[in-house]
């Protein structure tokens, strides 16, 4: 909107609080000082005083992470050499890992027949040889987990309660402030530089016009801006749309993690410090994760992958499946949902990397392609992206260097090239492509790649998401009729239901029956597990390009993967629903959309903007 905007200035403006900003806010303002605590940087925009440094944050608070995280540390141990867990709550070493396959216990999932003469195989030979091999409760823990997979020297913790006690310590130092409640709307360009920021406007109605206290949003100006905001963040995407991607860079693979937090039974054998990592269940591309943490609570969930082709790809309802599997609930029946929460994560890795410096500005974290798809791993990865950028902001200002893109280069792009980030990185790139052409092509890409350190992977087409997902006739071609799919379309659309549980009953999936106290309907998890609202006056973050492409959308994958049911079928036609009071800002609808943006092939039907609130829970 062409209004008056009130202007700020600042030294250094960052977006997103996050593993990334952490390590670089950490080094930044222990390097702003000498030993003195005197300034060893001066401010331009207020001379006389150290660099005045600001960061905003769209969640309601620095610590509403949303991941139970398991990492081996090293740029985290290097930040702090004396780092004790129990200084953080809900921070343990890890002390015992565990890799185990999960067979199908109720013959629904959709496997391959090699995978399925596998099972029969491993069952054959259980019943044969008895307690000879490793098989139980329908899983089969591997004897042997690979190096590059292996977090034995590592930490497991709950990344809110980790951003909460980095966020202290920044804070308390006085040289950085930390703005949590804060949505960004995007960048400042100005002749091919970006120049700082430009905050969200407030008092508007859902579609951004002004309305009753109107407020323009501010704008921030600054020597460097650091983007930091994640894959779906508006400002780091706003700037790949100004200045493009590399050449042959793209982000065509992601994955939603959807997570809970929950007290274990009484009983349950598992000691702290266990990380466990499982796959083949529910589907065979889904893999799952249960770490267990200080006083009997666990993080676990499930990831779903964007190669995963299920048009009705829920993760909420698979999650379920997967905490009922034998092996898993044995120890987690009677426990407890403390929270839940749901996020995207950009699985491209290096292959995703965007210009990760330009005039002005710098890119950290998982949306500059820091994520290691091979070994699982992201948020040590981003700590250090940060913590090598801060490097180099302190080598360029005490020189008095304006923050170019060529001097960025020097400083900080050269620093993670050099870096263990940038050689596992490679050795990672390749890695999963073989999930593009299936389940075991991708587990055997990985184990070549992790073996062979990148020289040797199984090769694969990368697609773009409106290329790869079937229709629904197709994907349940052999297993529901084209006639029945036709009446539970119709019959959902007159109830304004979305189409995964109906088709999942149909497919032979059985019904979860809930507990009320860890198996939980969606929405209940909402009320219970998540605290999911968003502040008044903002516009709506999530729109569709052009309603008309929904109109006629059969798939509506936007509706069925959306992690807190805000995407809703519009009883009246056109475009669905959008309810920002239960949207947990997991940006799945970004990606999961199969129709093309009207203007670029390698976006979706939907765009996902700055907006307010989203889940609120300082456990996750």
């Amino acid at each position: 909107m062409d209004v008056e905007r009130q202007v700020m200035e600042a030294d250094i403006v960052c977006v997103g609080f996050g593993p990334a900003m952490g390590g670089f806010l950490t080094t930044l303002c222990r390097g702003l000082v000498d030993e003195q605590g005197a300034p060893v940087v001066e401010s331009a925009a207020m001379p006389g005083m150290p660099p005045q440094v600001i960061c905003y944050e769209r969640a309601d608070d620095i610590g509403f992470g949303v991941s139970g995280v398991v990492t081996r540390g090293r740029g985290i141990k290097a930040s702090f050499p004396d780092f004790d867990p129990a200084a953080v709550p809900m921070c343990t070493r890890v002390k015992e890992e565990k890799v185990a396959y999960l067979l199908d216990p109720i013959g629904v999932s959709r496997r391959p027949k090699l995978l399925r003469l596998k099972d029969r195989a491993i069952r054959a030979a259980a019943r044969g040889l008895g307690k000879k091999i490793p098989y139980a409760h329908e899983a089969v823990e591997l004897p042997y987990i690979p190096p590059f997979l292996a977090k034995h020297d590592g930490f497991t913790f709950s990344l809110g309660q980790f951003n909460q006690w980095v966020g202290s310590e920044i804070m308390g130092s006085g040289l950085a402030q930390i703005w949590p409640s804060t949505p960004v709307a995007g960048p400042l360009i100005e002749d091919g530089a970006v120049v700082g920021v430009r905050l969200a406007d407030q008092g508007v109605d859902k579609k951004g016009a002004p309305d009753a206290g109107f407020m323009p949003g501010l704008d921030v100006r600054a020597a460097l801006t650091v983007v930091g905001d994640g894959p779906v963040g508006p400002v780091g995407r706003a700037i790949d749309d100004a200045f493009g991607m590399p050449a042959g860079k793209h982000r065509r693979e992601w994955a939603v993690g959807m997570k809970m937090v929950v007290d274990l039974p009484e009983g349950c054998e598992l000691a702290e410090g266990t990380v466990l990592h499982t796959f083949g269940y529910p589907e065979p591309e889904i893999f799952g994760f249960l770490y267990v943490l200080p006083e009997r609570v666990a993080s676990l969930g499930i990831f779903v992958p964007s190669w995963f082709d299920n048009p009705v790809r829920t993760a909420y309802r698979y999650m379920q499946h997967w905490m009922r599997h034998p092996y898993l609930w044995r120890r987690l029946e009677g426990g407890r949902l403390r929270s839940w929460g749901a996020k995207s994560l950009q699985e491209s890795g290096r292959r995703g990397e965007p210009h990760l410096v330009g005039n002005g500005y710098a890119r950290i974290g998982e949306g500059s392609g820091s994520t290691n798809v091979l070994t699982g791993s992201g948020v040590d990865e981003a700590w250090t992206t940060g913590v090598q950028l801060a490097e180099g902001v302190l080598e360029l200002a005490k020189a008095g260097k304006p923050y170019t893109r060529e001097n960025l280069q020097a400083a900080y792009v050269a620093r993670r090239r050099a870096s263990w980030v940038e050689a596992e990185a490679k050795v990672a790139e390749k890695a999963r492509d073989g999930f593009t052409e299936g389940f075991l092509q991708g587990l055997m890409g990985m184990g070549l790649a992790g073996f062979t350190k990148g020289k040797v992977y199984w090769p694969g087409v990368s697609r773009r998401v409106h290329e790869r997902i079937p229709s629904l006739e197709r994907y349940f071609k052999d297993r529901i009729p084209t006639v029945e799919i036709a009446a539970i379309r119709a019959e959902c659309a007159k109830k304004g239901l979305s189409l995964h549980d109906a088709l999942m009953d149909r497919a032979g999936w059985p019904p979860i029956e809930y507990d009320g106290q860890l198996l939980v309907s969606h929405q209940d998890a909402l009320l219970l597990g998540g605290k999911v609202q968003a502040n008044p006056g903002y516009g709506d973050h999530v729109v569709f390009a052009d309603p008309a492409v929904c109109a006629t959308c059969r798939e509506r994958v936007c509706i069925e993967a959306c992690s807190g049911q805000a995407i809703t079928v519009n009883p009246e036609g056109g475009a669905p629903l959008f309810d920002r009071e239960k949207c947990v800002h997991c940006g799945a609808c970004l990606w999961n959309c199969s129709k093309p943006h009207p203007h670029d092939p390698e976006k979706t039907n939907v765009e996902f903007s700055a907006g307010s609130g989203g889940l609120h829970s300082v456990e996750n």
